[in-house]
């Protein structure tokens, strides 16, 4: 599904967060393998860097020297939504990529004054005149239930499910391209008969102890981890020792990394879990480990909720 699995390994050594974001946006594997007759579709499926993988290896290692472009395009765009943040990942790099012609992005679609819509990516390549919805989500399955129903996965606010997003894409998104106003919009920027597909970036969440089946149509690669209630929190972390802390919405992309200055200790860790309100929303917390160079990277990354994960409401607020 991703044409540059082989790239993955090039994550660890970048040191720029931005970059490594970048990195894993682009090289990260899809949640899904199909959306009810949509395939998902890399965009970068039809570029130089598909074709030739180690261009874009160089690419990357070059603007983590120089990352001053990127940061400039970033701080431009502005915003503290992380779905905003991976699109505009996604729009640096297709800007660049060879073989790749941005047309649009974000392309908002009228009728009469009346908005019906936008298209996340309209892109030309080798294939044809492409329309991509782009999405990056975070999904816990269910404890005690059959994991393959896409309703029962749920984001960490509750009000997100993975199957209001599968339909929201099958029945708005995706044959937005399609309508009439669209049609005429898309004639501007392109003759060639446009193609829908979506790209869904992020994380499934399994319970632990009992881990529950992945959704129907999940894609063998996709990347993993646990949801822990807050009882289970001394069992959890005595099974899986290390230096554990939370991680900020906004760095929840790239595996996280830190020095050993800014990592953890206990006693910071038990006092930030004795002040977390018993119903608080679910925080993501990350295991980190030393490596080359003084660094510490992640290891895994766990969801910790509430007792009564999912029913109880929490706080919206992240650490």
């Amino acid at each position: 599904m991703s044409p540059f699995a082989d790239l993955l390994p090039l994550l660890p050594e970048l040191r720029q967060p931005a970059v490594r974001d970048l990195a894993w946006t682009l090289l990260s594997p899809p949640l899904l393998e199909a959306v009810d007759g949509f395939r998902p579709r890399h965009p970068l499926r039809a570029s130089g860097w598909a074709a030739h993988p180690h261009v874009l290896e160089l690419w990357l290692r070059a603007l983590d020297r120089q990352p001053q472009a990127l940061l400039a395009q970033l701080a431009a765009a502005r915003g503290n939504r992380l779905g905003r943040y991976y699109e505009q990942l996604w729009q640096y790099a297709l800007d660049q990529a060879p073989g790749i012609r941005l047309l649009a992005a974000n392309l908002v679609i009228r009728e009469r004054g009346h908005t019906l819509g936008e298209l996340d990516l309209l892109l030309g390549d080798g294939e044809g005149l492409q329309h991509i919805e782009l999405a990056v989500k975070f999904y816990l399955g269910p404890a005690r239930a059959d994991g393959g129903d896409a309703a029962a996965w749920l984001g960490p606010g509750r009000l997100d499910r993975l199957d209001l997003k599968l339909e929201h894409l099958r029945q708005h998104q995706l044959c937005l391209s399609e309508l009439p106003a669209a049609r005429a919009q898309l004639q501007a920027l392109s003759r060639k008969p446009v193609q829908a597909s979506p790209w869904l970036g992020g994380y499934l969440f399994y319970p632990w102890r009992i881990p529950c089946s992945p959704p129907r149509g999940a894609a063998a690669q996709h990347l993993r981890g646990s949801w822990v209630r807050r009882h289970d929190w001394p069992a959890w972390q005595a099974a899986h020792p290390g230096v554990w802390q939370p991680l900020p919405r906004m760095a929840w992309l790239a595996p996280a990394e830190c020095t050993a200055d800014e990592c953890w200790d206990e006693p910071r860790l038990s006092t930030w879990l004795a002040e977390l309100p018993a119903d608080a929303a679910p925080r993501m917390l990350v295991r980190l480990q030393p490596a080359d160079g003084g660094r510490w990277q992640e290891q895994a990354r766990i969801f910790l909720v509430d007792d009564h994960w999912p029913q109880a409401a929490g706080s919206s607020a992240q650490a």
